[in-house]
């Protein structure tokens, strides 16, 4: 008998609820992030993909109807118009400064200045932060908060169709706004500069963040929530920087998260091998190492052990020009290899230029099928 929309939501849920507890599953999960792939397989421009949350959000359910027993998806709309609300820096956009079928691109460059720490820290981040994106960026803040209205709807469509929504709720390490905003090499000097107060302004950004994040995860309730420290990479920084101006801000919100009883999906781009060993200070199983094929994923399940689950890590290039038979035989050995504890997922987001058979062979591998 065929199952309900409603049964498979519930039995993807109590998998992967399984999979986080390092509990015995019939198999692993599987959670697909991609955006503009789906564009591609439903036949529609980035341009409108980009521009449209609503034709957005179609195209990937659209898309996921074509994948075969694939558990939840990490985005439910294209989120490329966000991208500047993240890094505090300007985008280029396909059907905007691009042409119509190019992936979206941040346009970083010096758009904060060291003077800014001084309004931070005397007028707080809300007020700078409202300021920078509306006028020195020249973003139409209203609008895309307007568009974000029909977020919840895009959530419980994809779950009356029986996939979960894997991390409804999404936040990003604090370094980051300054990193984009006053562009990487000069935050870099920052912090070299002027410790100090670049650690004064981290901690007022992070007390007001933390504030709001809380509220939205007590309304939400959300099993997982997303974290993304992008550009805390340990191939950046020193150990003594690395730990002053990165680790302590994720640490921080990874423990609020789990505080307020949701598991802290840590999004980690980049390679942070010298550094595995301090995530086990980290509340045991109630984070996932989520890493993008930059850090080795048998390297990470050898160090965390059964600490914390981990979610990885098909590469992009193996999704973009492997075959089919490549990506399964890939995919299958990465489940037998991580054992318990492992959600199959791409290495970061699902690339673009990926076919959708390849796709859809990694969707089998979870299963089997």
């Amino acid at each position: 008998m065929m199952k309900t929309a409603q049964q498979l939501l519930q039995e993807r849920t109590e998998r992967l609820k399984k999979t986080i507890a390092f509990e015995k599953t019939d198999r692993a999960p599987v959670i697909i992030t991609g955006d503009a792939v789906f564009a591609r397989h439903v036949g529609m421009t980035l341009a409108e993909f980009c521009s449209n949350m609503k034709a957005s959000h179609d195209a990937i359910l659209t898309s996921f109807k074509d994948l075969g027993d694939v558990d939840g998806t990490g985005g439910t709309f294209a989120a490329a118009t966000m991208f500047p609300l993240m890094f505090y820096t300007r985008i280029k956009l396909p059907g905007r400064e691009l042409p119509d079928d190019i992936p979206w691109q941040l346009d970083e460059q010096e758009m904060m200045t060291v003077e800014d720490y001084d309004t931070i820290l005397n007028k707080g981040w809300k007020d700078f932060s409202d300021d920078y994106l509306r006028n020195r960026l020249g973003i139409d803040v209203d609008s895309l908060f307007a568009q974000l209205v029909d977020v919840p709807q895009f959530a419980k469509n994809f779950e009356d169709a029986g996939y979960l929504v894997y991390t409804p709720s999404a936040s990003i390490t604090v370094n980051e706004y300054l990193s984009g905003g006053r562009s990487f090499p000069k935050f870099m000097r920052d912090m070299f500069k002027m410790p100090d107060k670049v650690e004064a302004v981290l901690d007022v950004i992070l007390e007001e963040t933390l504030a709001d994040f809380r509220q939205q995860i007590r309304a939400l309730k959300p099993l997982v929530v997303f974290i993304s420290p992008a550009r805390g990479a340990s191939d950046f920084y020193s150990p003594k920087i690395w730990k002053r101006f990165v680790w302590k801000y994720l640490k921080a919100t990874a423990e609020m998260i789990v505080e307020e009883g949701a598991v802290a999906d840590l999004h980690i781009d980049g390679n942070w091998e010298r550094d595995l060993e301090i995530f086990k200070t980290l509340p045991r199983q109630k984070c996932i190492f989520e890493c993008d094929g930059a850090t080795n994923i048998y390297k990470v399940r050898e160090v965390l052990d059964d600490h914390m689950c981990i979610k990885g890590d098909v590469p992009a290039a193996i999704l973009a020009l492997g075959t089919p038979d490549e990506v399964y035989n890939y995919s299958t050995k990465l489940i037998k290899d991580m054992g318990k504890g492992f959600i199959l997922a791409s290495g970061c987001t699902v690339p673009p230029n990926a076919k959708f058979e390849n796709v859809k062979a990694m969707v089998a591998a979870a299963s089997g099928k």
